[in-house]
């Protein structure tokens, strides 16, 4: 059999030494830093570079981009919600004062003394919504998602952007009980705008149908007058819209006119 032979590795390797190679490579770059700042050899590798790197560089930033995104998104919704309950509010008090306007418009017309009459406070207004209708068929409420926590008190008139809705009946911490002006238990001091005659408005348990009790068949009122609160039980403040007369009966043979209207809020 052949012998084998194995070879045995010097015990010192000859060779370039590390500082040489550290020399001549930096020799070499600055060569090519010279070379290419003054005759610029290396910008067609570096655009074709460029342009194999692009489309990584677009996908490494689509994170970042989705991220910037969302941020963007969630604080333009939370700016929005903020100035769309702004504009509900204001949308709110600005309702409240045309409605007192209109009323100080009559009284302008029918030449009243602003003496006589009592100055009008701003009432401060909480805005809701309707949760659902209350669980008693033979009663006209609704559950409101504000309540005690929010300010609401018992009593409160409750209105939208066209007129009186009814009244706070009951508050809990964070809902409350509002009765509407259909309820046949709720009544409502109110006057007709065009001549300033005063009366009360009573519920008939029905939806969109309020009396004028007790008016004498020869009152004036017309179908088509508008009725807005009077504020003399101080409870409503003056001048808002409440109903519209829809239907005015009068017979020889009663003392009373048959008065039917229809409300304006909710």
């Amino acid at each position: 059999m052949p012998d084998a032979f194995m070879e045995i590795p010097p015990l010192f390797k000859q060779g370039t030494s590390a500082r040489m190679r550290v020399a001549t490579f930096a020799l070499l770059s600055i060569v090519m830093l010279v070379v290419d700042a003054r005759m610029h050899v290396l910008d067609t590798i570096r655009q074709a570079v460029g342009t194999v790197l692009y489309p990584f560089q677009t996908a490494a930033m689509v994170p970042r981009n989705a991220a910037a995104k969302a941020a963007d998104y969630f604080t333009s919704l939370t700016a929005l919600q903020q100035d769309n309950q702004s504009l509900r509010q204001q949308q709110i008090v600005n309702a409240q004062l045309l409605q007192q306007e209109r009323l100080l418009a009559a009284e302008n017309v029918q030449l009243r003394k602003l003496l006589d009459m009592q100055q009008r406070v701003p009432v401060q207004s909480v805005v809701g919504e309707i949760l659902y209708d209350a669980r008693d068929p033979f009663t006209r409420k609704v559950i409101l998602n504000r309540g005690s926590q929010q300010g609401v008190m018992a009593g409160q008139p409750v209105i939208d952007d066209v007129g009186i809705v009814g009244q706070v009946t009951r508050v809990f911490p964070f809902t409350s009980e509002v009765t509407l002006l259909t309820d046949k238990d709720q009544a409502i001091p109110v006057q007709v705008v065009r001549n300033g005659l005063r009366s009360v408005a009573y519920g008939r348990g029905q939806t969109g149908v309020l009396d004028l009790r007790f008016m004498p068949a020869n009152a004036d009122i017309q179908k088509g007058d508008m009725l807005v609160t009077s504020g003399i039980d101080g409870i409503y403040p003056p001048g808002l819209r409440v109903a519209t007369v829809a239907l005015v009966e009068t017979r020889s043979a009663d003392s009373f006119a048959r008065i039917v209207c229809q409300p304006l809020g909710g």
